[in-house]
């Protein structure tokens, strides 16, 4: 099959993270095991098949970049990020080569996702020649990252504000999506606050 690009948001202002305490400029460059977030993220996408990896910033640009340095991704800078995570997606779908059969959008604050997971995605993606997206599953509760396929591109176009993937795949045809059980809950567990990281971080000890 066609090759299956990764997009990594990194462009949100973390304002809930930086309301609550939060000391970083980004919660994505705050660190976990002594390695920022996000480039948690990255060298978890890095390690799975999906190529390109396109990870697009905004807020604390600079930070982002500079939190995965010597990493071989493709950054794209949102100068609309304020406006809300479509225009992100939006960004990072339209850098990925026009062949690409599918884009994994994986958010920038999970920093517990594994390859091997995304790797499960893009094959259960591959194994439904018409799957409009594959998504996975954990505990009943439907996670990320998503893969979303070309076919949901005129759908993406419409996208507005804060509206996302979760979005696409809540109107998508229900037998287009594939959903992928998921024993960890790595594909719930993201970082809002400053109390949630101290979480990750007794969790990892």
């Amino acid at each position: 099959m066609s090759e299956v690009g990764a997009v990594i948001l990194a462009a949100g202002r973390s304002a809930r993270f930086r309301a609550e305490g939060g000391r970083e400029i980004s919660k994505l460059v705050a660190l976990l095991d002594g390695r920022p977030l996000v480039r948690h993220v990255a060298e978890a996408a890095l390690a799975s098949r999906a190529r390109p990896v396109v990870v697009v910033t905004g807020h604390a640009r600079e930070a982002v970049e500079a939190a995965l340095a010597g990493l071989p991704v493709l950054f794209v800078d949102n100068a609309e990020f304020a406006t809300g995570v479509a225009s992100s997606l939006k960004a990072g779908v339209a850098a990925l080569p026009g062949e690409v059969a599918g884009a994994l959008v994986l958010l920038g604050d999970m920093p517990a996702v594994e390859a091997a997971t995304l790797d499960r995605l893009i094959d259960a993606f591959a194994a439904r020649p018409l799957a409009l997206a594959a998504a996975p599953v954990h505990a009943g509760r439907r996670g990320n990252p998503v893969l979303l396929s070309r076919a949901l591109l005129p759908a993406l176009a419409r996208l507005t504000g804060d509206e996302g993937a979760r979005r696409l795949l809540r109107e998508a045809d229900p037998l287009g999506v594939v959903e992928l059980e998921v024993e960890s809950d790595s594909v719930t567990l993201d970082i809002d606050t400053p109390r949630e990281l101290v979480a990750a971080r007794n969790l990892r000890q």
